[in-house]
């Protein structure tokens, strides 16, 4: 996963390279339709894309992305939705994408009626989370990880940041990740 706008777009420049690869305008145009989903890094690499998309005509439908473009239905990212969706915020847009297809029209990715019962589904379901987690110096994260890795070896990164902010302690995913790889070294 990029981490960053360039890192991104050095990941779309080397796929528009790949032998045999199609643009998303012209499978866009044959298809008649296309589905986007896209965290806000990679929207921004792919940008030109978005706008070439908008330009075909099709009906195209953008999960998460960066700004609103043009000719295209963009449905941000809603943190508000992750509980009722389920997982983490970093595939959140995944899931926002599988809920929308059922709320469309068979065959079709936006009608009005699909937009007024996505709409009226999305109020009705949101619930803001607030979190009164107590940011931490990299020890203490690291002083965690040890002792649970001494108490729970088999645990996965994952299942320690989960049971780290479940004690009230904040901790950025990438930045438990790199402390818990400093630490654990897998």
């Amino acid at each position: 996963m990029a981490s960053s706008t360039a890192q991104a777009s050095h990941w779309w420049d080397h796929l528009q390279h790949l032998d045999g690869s199609r643009d998303l305008p012209e499978i866009a145009t044959a298809a008649g339709r296309a589905l986007v989903v896209l965290s806000q890094t990679y929207a921004q690499a792919m940008h030109r894309e978005l706008l070439a998309l908008a330009a075909t005509g099709a009906d195209v439908v953008l999960i998460g992305g960066a700004c609103e473009v043009d000719g295209v239905l963009r449905v941000p990212a809603n943190a508000a939705l992750r509980h009722t969706l389920g997982g983490t915020l970093t595939s959140l847009n995944a899931r926002t994408a599988a809920t929308w297809l059922e709320h469309c029209t068979p065959g079709r990715l936006i009608t009005r009626e699909a937009q007024g019962r996505w709409d009226a589904w999305a109020m009705q379901a949101a619930r803001p989370e607030r979190y009164a987690r107590t940011p931490v110096s990299d020890e203490i994260v690291i002083a965690f990880i040890r002792e649970m890795n001494n108490l729970h070896p088999q645990s996965s990164r994952t299942r320690l940041l989960r049971l780290f902010r479940d004690k009230g302690m904040a901790c950025e995913q990438k930045r438990f990740a790199d402390l818990y790889t400093a630490t654990i070294g897998r």
